[in-house]
């Protein structure tokens, strides 16, 4: 971080909380005692926003093996995963175009392979064999709990899915990762098969019955009934079916552990243009309410029959995002966006991640791969080295994990200035009940202005708690793409937060004003539920040796440093 902005960020949380002369009128924030009837049915904890890894980008993001993992990727998943509770593991997809079109080879002894290294970049076909599921296990040793949602193909218009490829991958992966395999996603984006030429004429009918095929080879594996308990998600549409259409024509009877589907709000598949490179749209909470509300019908649907809705794609601008996807506003955005799906019957989201220097990317390497038509040329060394650069989405992570709770968070949009209908508001607010829905937990506050002279006061009503805690995330403005930080932390190198942690408390009990500056955010800790502190990077011992570092790495540094004082 530069020492401009360090130095900007610690004025504002020593004073942001103070009512200032020539401020603007003060929003008053409604947090009624419970939330609505119709959002406590759907209660998310505090793993609610994960990751999901394109098949193709794992070598050079998590390593070729279990001896040659970056650095890098251990520090940017301790840094989620230390947030959360031990019993909410960090959850990640393999999946995407190149999962789609990708064959498993299990006598191949490279973790990817790249048969056609003409492919278009948003379709690369990949080979991969069972050193994914060494370098999955491996990373989650040092890191702590994951869970995998692992894509098994349906895109090639095989004789028999049940005889196909799909049932070896499915076999593997269930022997392989064992408790932590959280599911198998069936297809991608099967709406746009036959749009995109890979199986002219399909549809729903026939996915229904490749979907049957499928579920009868996972019944009768060589390794027995992999299916006995639900363990199969999807239908992972993403533009054209209709998702109630896809469950009453027979996936409402598949026993499926989720339902999933992925979306973006724009595309930059053909290029650039007025609506992919808008980034007012970003910064206007009103938009959300269509974006979240695509197949509504659908979701309730799952959730009334009690089916988990997962988002299972997500991010600023398919086909590999624009030039507004790497901003301050996407971060706002990312966060803005998944409060308001928690908030909207699904379980999960998992913000999607690509291939090197893709601009909506959560973090990248320090260089290209050595040769980009020939990805199977060892890429592993520019990893290994610091240098990595953290996307702004990437701080949606943090703040998700620490905001909604392990005792299962109910979350409202709570309407402030009728910004879920007006377009332009300058402001948001939702409103985060802990234990259950139970109780009033937290607040996050928006401040979407880009005006570093637009502060906005948000009035709090009193009789919540004594002391508020507050935490924001600031840059100096939208279009900010490296300047960012959380808690008064930002990502460094080799994915470590550099930076003293900051908390800004505020007296509260009768009431009290929250300033955030434009552009910003605030998270204001109103209830019981504890403030994560700690450091998440991990010690080099950790990192090149064996073992997890725990929940605050300084406790283990502390234990060796009063060790060597007593040894010498």
């Amino acid at each position: 971080m530069h020492a401009r902005f360090i130095r900007s960020s610690a004025i504002w949380l020593c004073w942001s909380v103070i009512s200032v002369a020539g401020a603007r009128p003060p929003v008053d924030v409604n947090f009624p005692s419970n939330p609505p009837a119709s959002s406590a049915v759907n209660v998310v904890y505090d793993n609610f926003l994960g990751i999901s890894f394109e098949l193709s980008s794992f070598n050079t993001l998590w390593g070729e093996s279990n001896t040659t993992i970056p650095p890098a990727i251990l520090n940017y998943l301790h840094n989620i995963r230390s947030r959360l509770a031990d019993s909410s593991p960090l959850r990640i997809r393999v999946g995407g175009n190149s999962m789609d079109e990708s064959t498993y080879l299990a006598d191949q002894s490279q973790m990817l392979t790249f048969p056609n290294p003409d492919a278009p970049s948003n379709n690369i076909p990949t080979n991969f064999g069972p050193k994914l599921w060494e370098v999955l296990n491996a990373v989650q040793k040092k890191v702590g709990g994951m869970t995998f949602l692992v894509g098994l193909s349906m895109r090639e218009d095989l004789p028999s899915w049940g005889e196909g490829n799909v049932i070896e991958v499915a076999e593997a992966a269930y022997k392989a990762l064992g408790s932590s395999l959280d599911g198998f996603l069936l297809g991608n984006e099967p709406d746009l098969y036959s749009g995109h030429g890979n199986i002219p004429g399909y549809n729903i009918s026939l996915y229904i019955n490749d979907v049957g095929t499928i579920l009868d080879g996972l019944r009768n594996t060589p390794s027995g009934n992999l299916i006995q308990s639900p363990l199969v998600g999807g239908p992972t549409v993403c533009c054209g079916w209709n998702l109630t259409d896809v469950i009453h024509a027979g996936l409402g009877d598949m026993n499926y552990k989720y339902y999933s589907m992925q979306h973006y709000p724009t595309h930059i598949c053909g290029g650039e243009n007025e609506k992919n490179t808008n980034i007012s749209y970003f910064l206007d909470h009103s938009n959300l309410d269509t974006f979240v509300s695509w197949n509504k019908e659908g979701i309730n649907l799952a959730k009334a029959t009690g089916v988990p809705m997962l988002l299972t794609e997500m991010n600023t601008v398919s086909c590999g995002g624009s030039n507004i996807s790497n901003t301050f506003a996407a971060s706002l955005w990312v966060i803005d966006a998944a409060l308001k799906h928690a908030a909207s019957n699904f379980s999960a989201v998992y913000l999607h991640t690509r291939e090197y220097d893709v601009r909506y990317n959560l973090f990248d390497p320090p260089s290209a791969p050595q040769d980009l038509k020939n990805l199977n040329i060892s890429s592993n060394a520019t990893s290994n080295r610091p240098g990595w650069r953290t996307g702004s989405p990437y701080y949606a992570e943090l703040v998700l994990a620490e905001t909604l709770s392990a005792s299962g968070s109910v979350v409202v949009d709570l309407n402030l200035n009728a910004s879920e209908t007006v377009s332009g508001a300058s402001v948001a607010a939702y409103g985060v009940y802990d234990d259950g829905g139970s109780a009033r937990g937290k607040l996050v506050l928006f401040n979407f202005a880009d005006d570093a002279g637009q502060n906005e006061t948000f009035r709090i009503p009193g009789g919540l708690k004594s002391t508020a805690e507050v935490r924001y995330l600031l840059a100096p403005s939208v279009r900010e793409r490296t300047d960012i930080s959380w808690a008064g932390q930002t990502v460094g190198a080799v994915g470590d937060l550099q930076g003293e942690q900051v908390t800004a408390q505020v007296d509260c009990w009768d009431g009290c004003e929250v300033q955030v500056p434009g552009p910003g955010l605030a998270v204001v800790w109103v209830g019981d539920d504890n403030i994560w502190t700690g450091n998440s990077t991990l010690p080099d011992f950790v990192v090149n040796g064996v073992g997890r570092m725990g929940v605050d790495a300084r406790h283990v540094l502390v234990v060796f440093s009063v060790l060597w004082i007593i040894l010498v």
